[in-house]
């Protein structure tokens, strides 16, 4: 098996890629751990949760079942958890297993971080997507005003990636995940970029989602142990997610899913890129991959100064100032500041040009 290993500033952590692996989650489990709270959702229990309490004792391990989507990444479920946590009497030597997509990666991250100043927590993802969310520690909540503005970086002691369980994902989040698959191929390579170009998603097999899983995960790991808390080259991975965040805070989280929303921000990332460095990117072919995969790029109608204004909000903002993330060629990535006038441009145009795909 080949296993990653990411070094944090904390501590080093294995991310572990396999079929079947959810049955030997005990294996990693390297501490003696006083209790074992794991938090899923409820489309995720009915499938895997028994799976995950097998490897256990009954008087060690605790579940608690939340709803899925993004809504659940708010300060009421964040509470809920806690309260959780206190009335199962869980203490400093417990360990909290995140079994889920991104949504309860992230919140039960958060939990494990701010419970009693921090214990451990080991991520076991359940969609594609939360390959990205899952190694590099970042946890947070959602806030009314833009979504993971509530967090803290707080690594994982171990990310157990068991893709059997993808099997039972719908076509909109395999959808989900290959976005942030695509994003972490446009900052390594034009080969990787062309792979997923190349791939149907309605004919995925394990061992060619493996590989880019592995890959995408590199790639993040790779840049993560360099910039853990996002100074510097971190901010690349935020690729596509200027506009995407404003999305969804825009049209209302769940809607599209959050990948759904990184594919039409990293279009339009390569876009502005296009016009601000006068240069030609992959455009047509990634527009044309995302059609034939039936991403959703008609958009409603948008009010773009909103828009604007809730992009003003993101967290990566400087001085009121909004920082996009651009591409001079595939894996020579800038982070620019864009005035809100042109940024205003640049949205018109683009909307304009989706609506007439």
């Amino acid at each position: 098996m080949d296993n990653i290993i990411v070094q944090s500033s904390s501590h080093s952590y294995q991310i572990i890629v396999a079929e079947n692996i959810r049955f030997q989650i005990k294996k990693y489990v390297t501490k003696d751990y006083s209790s074992i709270m794991v938090v899923t959702d409820d489309q995720v229990a009915k499938l895997y949760l028994d799976d995950i309490l097998s490897n256990f004792s009954d008087d060690q391990v605790y579940s608690v079942i939340i709803p899925s989507g993004e809504q659940s990444k708010s300060f009421e479920t964040y509470y809920k958890l806690q309260t959780e946590a206190l009335k199962h009497k869980l203490d400093r030597k417990s360990l909290i297993i995140a079994l889920g997509g991104g949504v309860v990666g992230d919140l039960a991250g958060f939990v494990a971080a701010t419970f009693l100043r921090g214990i451990d927590y080991i991520q076991v993802p359940t969609t594609i997507l939360a390959h990205d969310s899952s190694v590099g520690g970042k946890v947070a909540i959602n806030h009314e005003l833009g979504k993971n503005l509530i967090g803290s970086f707080y690594p994982p002691v171990a990310v157990i990636y068991d893709v059997e369980t993808l099997n039972s994902l719908s076509p909109s989040e395999i959808r989900s995940g290959y976005a942030e698959l695509v994003k972490e191929a446009l900052i390594s390579n034009a080969y990787f970029f062309e792979e997923i170009l190349a791939t149907n998603l309605a004919d995925l097999s394990n061992q060619v989602l493996i590989d880019h899983l592995k890959k995408g995960i590199r790639v993040k790991a790779e840049i993560v142990e360099s910039d853990e808390k996002e100074a510097g080259i971190r901010k690349f991975l935020n690729l596509g997610h200027t506009l995407a965040h404003a999305l969804e805070a825009e049209l209302g989280y769940g809607v599209i899913t959050h990948g759904e929303a990184v594919a039409i921000g990293t279009l339009f990332a390569m876009s502005v890129s296009e016009e601000t460095f006068d240069v030609t990117l992959p455009y047509e072919e990634f527009k044309q991959w995302l059609i034939e995969n039936e991403y959703p790029l008609q958009l409603p109608s948008l009010d773009i100064e909103k828009l604007i204004h809730i992009m003003k909000l993101d967290k990566k903002v400087v001085n009121h100032k909004i920082q996009m993330v651009l591409m001079k060629a595939i894996g020579q990535l800038v982070v620019v500041e864009i005035d809100d006038e042109k940024l205003h441009c640049f949205l018109k145009k683009f909307i304009s040009e989706l609506m007439d795909k």
